[in-house]
């Protein structure tokens, strides 16, 4: 019966073992009696933090890991993408987990590309009906808020207390739509003047500028580490916003100080840029971070749509955006974008023209 299903699958151990493989695997991986020698023609993306720690967040912490993987031409084949499901597999029901369970599907890429022109144009038109929502919006909310604001004013003098605090809950209320609409605007718009043909560190440096002030009030050390000195340029302001996102939210997360290390480089051909915070670390499950809506920040300061946008943002360059714990403590974000997914050719920034001509 498992035989037939169309689709792999492979039971594993904690220690990655092969307790059992259906004919579909058998057909898609490696012969071995590991889950790295199965996958070892197996190229996963950035989202993959290897089967160790895979198997171990899976069926300890009984989460459902989903990643992609690349498998290059051969004599008989053509490249394919395998889309990876990973699940905890109980002996019975409310027991704890003991192996882990993949489910193994060869990408239908003509498909995909049809459902990915869907989504864009679905997108495009969400995106103008977001702007055209939120233009309407903004006119009618300003008048809103500046007679509450006169309103508080007034009741400030008020012999009826509750009158100023319902005033004030009207108000902070009020805010969070108006943040809720700025980040509307932000998903939707175009204009990217200013941003042309800069090199990726000199928009995560104007992103960390942006934030000093920030920074600076919340007592977080800020540590900038460029590895590559070669670096592609950016066309827009995307990248930027993706920079200034991540950097705010990792201040924000370490309201009583700490460390901000904000490292880019070129790994293989891909851009890697790792923001990593000593902060409050990441609600579990980790993916709910970059659903729409959802934030951890107290009541009027977060809307939950910046992790949301940044993804779209990433992932219409053709990379990937995940968020992990870090290793001690706080949080770790890593954006992976191919060198393809840029415009411009790959250039020094003025700091490193000047250490290149010092090395002549």
């Amino acid at each position: 019966m498992l035989n037939g299903l169309g689709v792999g699958i492979v039971v594993a151990d904690d220690h990655g073992a092969i307790q059992y493989r259906n004919a579909v695997a058998a057909a898609l991986l490696s012969a071995g009696e590991t889950l790295d020698a199965a996958f070892a023609e197996v190229r996963f993306d950035g989202a993959f933090g290897g089967w160790a720690a895979e198997l171990a967040r899976v069926i300890k912490q009984g989460v459902i890991a989903r990643f992609e993987g690349a498998v290059a031409a051969d004599g008989e084949h053509a490249p394919r993408t395998l889309r990876i499901r990973c699940s905890p597999l109980r002996p019975g029901s409310g027991e704890p987990a003991i192996d882990a369970v993949l489910l193994i599907e060869e990408a239908d890429h003509a498909a995909d590309a049809d459902e990915q022109v869907e989504v864009s144009r679905r997108l495009a038109s969400l995106g103008k009906l977001a702007a055209r929502v939120a233009h309407e919006l903004n006119n009618p909310l300003d008048g809103i808020l500046r007679y509450v604001n006169l309103a508080l004013r007034i009741a400030a003098d008020a012999p009826e207390p509750r009158l100023q605090s319902y005033l004030a809950e009207s108000r902070t209320g009020l805010m969070r739509m108006v943040q809720i609409i700025s980040d509307l605007l932000q998903f939707s718009r175009t204009s990217d003047a200013g941003f042309e043909n800069m090199g990726v560190n000199d928009v995560i440096e104007e992103a960390i500028r942006a934030n000093a002030a920030g920074a600076e009030r919340h007592n977080v050390i800020v540590a900038a580490d460029f590895q590559s000195r070669q670096m592609p340029t950016v066309h827009g302001s995307r990248l930027y916003q993706v920079c200034c996102n991540l950097i705010r939210n990792a201040i924000d997360a370490m309201p009583d100080g700490g460390r901000l290390t904000v490292a880019s480089g070129v790994v293989d051909s891909d851009v890697v840029i790792r923001v990593a915070d000593t902060g409050v670390g990441l609600p579990e499950p980790i993916e709910k971070v970059f659903e729409p809506f959802f934030t951890t920040k107290p009541p009027g300061k977060g809307t939950g749509l910046g992790l949301a946008i940044s993804k779209d943002f990433i992932e219409d360059m053709g990379g990937t955006i995940t968020a992990a714990q870090g290793e001690e403590g706080g949080a770790v974000f890593t954006v992976r974008v191919p060198i393809s997914g840029f415009v411009g050719p790959v250039r020094l920034t003025p700091g490193e023209k000047r250490e290149a001509r010092n090395e002549k």
